[in-house]
């Protein structure tokens, strides 16, 4: 007898891919979603060999790892924004495009609002013009950079050929760089640049004074919108260059670049509470557990706000956890023993407050 969790493992397992390189972007933007499957009863589980048992528990810990992106209000706001500030890639290519800078603290969901929109923009190019441009050369429609500390305007040419796959990454200086980029965003009708983790450069430092305005110098000379990603932005002084007093003034980067603020849950009014549990209930479907049943998450909507403060990122850890301390430990459903069991990520469990 044929073993379909060892099968849908071979198949659909965790996904290794980086996205800084050409190939595992693709592959995040262009690949299936992972296909579901149905809860197993406690009746049928116990009819399982163990390494079929094996293999499907296996197989939820996947399932239950990578809950689906939910269509929050914030995810919903931030698309809004990034759509009117898209709508400048439409001007010629000696009009310079402005740029979307998502600003806010750890866990709100940044880089998957950046990577989603990435995602929807890359399919919707590719729908409209194809995967190949006009000149035979593979259309790249979406570049996404994550940067490291320490990085220099040489690391983020070098960043950027490596995504393309350029063979002289690492054999050129900063300004042939710079160039062998741009002629891959033209060559590639490339027109959305994301740079997540901007937060690690340091606009005081002269590292940081160059990054900043090899920026400004590659939206002047790239055909492209660029989503900037990063925590803590305006008060390590991003929009304004690093200048200060009244030479702040002439920084450019604030007039070229649009806030994206996002924000954590609330449930101190009705909207924002009804917001909360309806994230809740987008979890509850995706768990895979014999006993799951409607309001399973729901009825515990004030303690995980309680425990994850409102932040997408630590709810995503807590779902995660409680869905696997409910299979090892065969509860088969998530109740208030299972809640409180479940380990809380250290910037949640910093600020946990006594119940209420």
């Amino acid at each position: 007898m044929s073993n379909p969790w060892a099968a849908w493992l071979a198949e659909h397992d965790t996904r290794r891919f980086p996205l800084s390189r050409k190939q595992g972007w693709d592959a995040f933007a262009t690949g299936p979603p992972r296909p579901g499957f149905e809860a197993l009863t406690r009746a049928q589980m116990s009819r399982l060999g163990q390494e079929e048992l094996t293999d499907y528990k296996q197989a939820r810990f996947v399932w239950h790892a990578n809950p689906p992106v939910v269509k929050t209000q914030q995810l919903s706001a931030a698309f809004e924004v990034i759509d009117q500030v898209m709508c400048e890639n439409y001007r010629d290519s000696d009009r310079v495009k402005g740029s979307v800078v998502i600003d806010a603290k750890p866990g709100l969901g940044k880089t998957t609002i950046a990577t989603r929109y990435g995602k929807k923009f890359h399919l919707d190019q590719y729908r409209r013009y194809g995967s190949v441009t006009a000149e035979g050369n593979q259309r790249l429609p979406v570049v996404f950079l994550p940067l490291s500390a320490g990085m220099t305007l040489k690391d983020l040419n070098i960043k950027l050929l490596q995504f393309y796959g350029h063979p002289a990454a690492r054999a050129k200086t900063k300004a042939t760089l710079g160039s062998l980029a741009v002629d891959c965003v033209f060559s590639c009708d490339t027109r959305l640049i994301v740079i997540d983790d901007l937060h690690f450069i340091n606009f005081r430092h002269r590292n940081g004074t160059e990054v900043s305005n090899h920026l400004k110098w590659l939206a002047n000379e790239m055909p492209v919108t660029f989503i900037i990603v990063g925590v803590g932005l305006a008060r390590k002084h991003y929009f304004d260059e690093g200048l200060f007093g009244d030479e702040a003034e002439y920084a450019q980067t604030g007039r070229r670049a649009t806030a994206c603020p996002v924000v954590p849950f609330a449930i101190d009014t009705a909207a924002g509470l009804r917001a909360w549990t309806d994230l809740l209930r987008a979890f509850e479907k995706h768990a895979i557990l014999a006993d799951a049943h409607p309001d399973m998450l729901t009825n515990h909507a004030r303690e995980l706000f309680r425990i994850t403060q409102g932040h997408i990122g630590s709810l995503t850890n807590h779902f995660d956890r409680m869905c696997s301390l409910a299979i090892t430990t065969g509860a088969e459903t998530i109740d208030e023993d299972i809640v409180k069991r479940a380990i809380a990520d250290v910037a949640a469990q910093s600020r946990l407050r006594p119940p209420a």
